[in-house]
């Protein structure tokens, strides 16, 4: 068993955010650019040939786990659950008649959370029959919707699988009852495998399994077992992150005033990079194939993950929910992040955007960029094509640091391509792609 006492941290886990999301960092974007840049987005049509998703943000969970950075609310009636969801439907109705968005199919479809499967069966239907009137998604290539396995009956999934959803994600996270407990979920293992049986029997096109390395309390003995239990389970793709801790978790807060609430630390990166190695290693041998840093599928010509493609070569997408993020016409955007301030906005029709942030042509290049190398591998002739860039020269210094560390597998004209140590570890390197202005500062 592994020692992950503080004194045994060569690594540690320290407050702040590890995972690169989007470029620039959050903390650029800025309420004053709402109105130069963010609200001109969506007045202007669409650059041909762009595809466009739409995000759902459901904030509602029965707990709040205490490494959860999202807008979650544990403590709304089901009054104000049905308010909310009016509310997010008459923001689809707003931004559809916008000269961005209206006309223009929806390639995918994504319910985040939160958790989306806290809501009854009845206000599920309620809601997708409003947003579906507006505009269908029935030819879209992916719908995804995630779950608590605690929530789910097997009704409740085949009324998800009735609103056409093609991926569904269970947030397993672990399988062990204990450490479950120890980092806040709310369910228990004997739910896992019963909505893993009821969504397997209702012939959802792809199910896929969550699992978080490191969390409080994880060891060697138990991370064999949750890799033991995914493999019994078989499902068509397993995503494993690394645990992190943002500012704004229940842990973090712990840990910046030194209360001492968590008696054992998360686990050191080093020791996670591990885990997540090995589970990669398992899989790799009952027949999967790794197509991310934290992604492995059983049939990569079969399962895809449009979402993350898409949004990593500068889809548009408009995010419904309070401090949901979107993208449009090269803009990114976020909601206000108050549950008050954003329902006030819809009601009075105005699109509730709090923040804002045009890239320039460089920072939209480095952005692709980073974000396909997460992939594993990138295409300079994609960036040829796009940017007019030559991305070998352009990023030659940040590709020699990477390659004198020993991450770099290849590093041609048709391919650059990280080893399997530096997929494992790539979210601490891509700050090396970072412009200089934007290092040194808060991520968020």
């Amino acid at each position: 068993m592994i020692d992950h006492t503080p004194s045994a941290l060569a690594d540690p886990t320290e407050v702040g955010s590890y995972f690169v999301a989007t470029y620039p960092p959050f903390s650029t974007w800025s309420t004053a650019a709402v109105a130069s840049d963010g609200r001109p987005a969506f007045a202007s049509p669409p650059a041909p040939g762009v595809p466009l998703g739409l995000y759902l943000h459901i904030p509602f969970c029965r707990k709040r786990c205490h490494f959860c950075y999202f807008r979650v609310y544990t403590d709304k009636n089901a009054q104000e659950v049905a308010d909310y969801l009016d509310v997010l439907a008459h923001e689809w109705e707003l931004y559809a008649n916008l000269p961005s968005i209206a006309g223009r199919p929806l390639n995918f479809v994504y319910f985040g959370g939160g958790t989306p499967s806290f809501l009854s069966t009845k206000q599920l239907e309620g809601l997708v029959s409003r947003l579906n009137a507006v505009t269908s998604w029935r030819q879209a290539e992916e719908v995804t919707f995630e779950c608590e396995p605690g929530t789910l009956t097997e009704a409740k999934l085949a009324s998800i699988r009735g609103i056409g959803v093609t991926r569904l994600s269970l947030g397993v996270e672990n399988f062990s009852d204990e450490i479950l407990e120890s980092n806040g979920r709310a369910h228990r293992s004997p739910e896992i495998g019963r909505a893993y049986e009821f969504a397997r029997s209702l012939g959802f096109p792809q199910i896929n399994i969550d699992l978080i390395a490191g969390m409080l309390g994880e060891t060697d003995e138990n991370w064999r077992v949750c890799i033991d239990r995914t493999l019994e389970l078989q499902p068509d793709s397993v995503t494993i992150y690394q645990m992190e801790l943002p500012f704004n978790t229940t842990i973090s807060g712990n840990l910046l005033k030194g209360t001492g609430r968590f008696a054992q630390p998360v686990a050191d990166w080093s020791t996670k990079r591990r885990w997540v190695g090995e589970a990669f290693a398992a899989l790799e041998a009952n027949g999967y194939y790794v197509r991310s840093a934290y992604t492995a599928v059983k049939n990569p010509e079969r399962t895809r993950f449009i979402y993350t493609d898409r949004l990593w070569q500068g889809a548009d997408m408009v995010g419904l929910g309070v401090a949901s993020f979107g993208h449009m016409n090269g803009v990114h955007v976020q909601n206000l992040d108050t549950w008050e301030t954003y329902a006030e906005a819809i009601r009075r029709d105005d699109i509730p955007l709090s923040r804002a942030y045009r890239p320039t042509h460089e920072e939209r290049l480095i952005r692709e960029f980073i974000l396909q190398l997460k992939l594993g591998s990138i295409r300079p002739v994609y960036f040829q094509e796009k940017y007019g860039a030559d991305v070998l020269q352009r990023f030659r210094d940040p590709l020699d640091s990477i390659a004198a560390d020993g991450y770099i597998a290849e590093r041609s004209a048709e391919r650059v391509a990280l080893t399997r140590e530096g997929l494992l570890r790539v979210d601490g390197l891509l700050k090396r792609f970072f412009l200089p202005e934007h290092l040194g500062i808060r991520y968020t």
